[in-house]
């Protein structure tokens, strides 16, 4: 038996310590939640994307009572950005999240869905992105998707 240990570089910031278009991201994806429809959960997440050009897409989660047809706002911001921007890679994607009682004071993390749609992004473009997970308290701030996602499965896996 052969056994491997796999490692991952998380960044653990303050928002002042991000750069200002990493704040502005940030600041999008919190904005994002006043769009998310989360009449069951009560639990409103946005997210914002960062194009190869500069713009900025965002997407919020939207619920409905049969849950699984539900979808988070990672990959409605993703999803937006692909139907409307194909030829542009994303380069970063900021996320967070609040409750009742306001943002969240931890990072919020994506769901597994969500982080294999952000691999798969980074692979058709050949390009790494930025996550940046808010919590009131800190921001964890990731270099790539596969550190969220590290024994991962790809296109060139299927050949």
């Amino acid at each position: 038996m052969k056994e491997k240990k796999i490692e991952i570089n998380v960044e653990e910031l303050s928002f002042e310590e991000l750069p200002l278009d990493q704040q502005e991201l940030v600041k999008a994806a919190c904005d994002a939640t006043g769009s998310s429809y989360a009449k069951y959960s009560n639990f409103n997440v946005g997210a914002a994307i960062r194009l190869g050009d500069g713009q900025i897409v965002i997407g919020a989660n939207q619920e409905n009572a049969a849950f699984p047809v539900s979808l988070c706002a990672e990959r409605t911001a993703i999803f937006a950005a692909q139907v409307n921007h194909p030829e542009l890679p994303i380069t970063q994607i900021a996320i967070t999240a609040k409750n009742k009682n306001g943002f969240l004071v931890n990072p919020v993390t994506p769901c597994g869905s969500c982080r294999q749609v952000m691999l798969e992004m980074e692979d058709r473009y050949q390009n790494n992105m930025t996550v940046l997970l808010y919590g009131t308290s800190k921001i964890y701030r990731l270099q790539s998707a596969k550190d969220l996602l590290p024994l991962c499965f790809v296109d060139a896996d299927m050949r």
